[in-house]
């Protein structure tokens, strides 16, 4: 029987749509597993425990095609300070756009790094429009591709999945724009500062 460490390298993880996507993982996940917010500060705290367990899930969003900051940070700390015992890396990645292939350059990143540090890659789920799709009637798409890919990890069967909202790119950008207009609004912001490039 495996033990999985699962870590949130969002940079907004305690109230990330990662977390989200972590707590539907271990609902499905029938290994033993402990959760872990990524910071900062806590490299050293993460790598000490990671030799104990068989598996590690890496739970992201996207950020200009690539991993957050603080995940890649994390990255270069383990290559630095390996466990002796090295897990198995899995990953859930979710992007804004539709397709679910806007996340391979983040994938082909984790992957170069398995392979230059002697880690042996899990499986991959890659989520499209994921911070939609895990509030809409959508839902129990990503639920059931994360039940999936909880079982691979289960089962050491590891493989790649993924999925999106079974939209056409027109209908997803026309409900997009909607949505963040109803969001601006709420918040006191017009359609034409939102689409200017000046950042408080």
């Amino acid at each position: 029987m495996g033990k999985t460490m699962i870590i949130n390298g969002s940079p907004r993880a305690p109230i990330s749509n990662s977390k989200i996507y972590a707590e539907i993982f271990k609902q499905y996940h029938k290994n033993d597993s402990e959760y872990f917010n990524l910071t900062s500060n806590n490299h050293p705290e993460l790598t000490s425990v990671m030799g104990k367990y068989t598996d590690l899930v890496f739970v992201f969003p996207l950020y200009v095609d690539s991993l957050p900051v603080g995940l890649l940070n994390f990255l270069k700390y383990m290559e630095a300070n390996p466990p002796k015992n090295r897990p198995v890396i899995s990953v859930i990645i979710n992007c804004g756009f539709i397709e679910a292939e806007q996340n391979n350059t983040a994938i082909r990143i984790i992957e170069f790094f398995c392979k230059k540090n002697n880690y042996t890659s899990g499986s991959i789920l890659k989520l499209g429009s994921g911070e939609a799709i895990i509030k809409s009637p959508f839902r129990y798409i990503a639920k059931k591709k994360i039940r999936d890919f909880a079982k691979s990890i289960d089962k050491r069967d590891y493989n790649t999945f993924k999925t999106t909202m079974p939209l056409s790119k027109k209908l997803f950008i026309w409900a997009a724009d909607i949505y963040w207009n109803k969001y601006g609004k709420k918040n006191g912001i017009s359609r034409e500062e939102m689409q200017t490039m000046n950042i408080e």
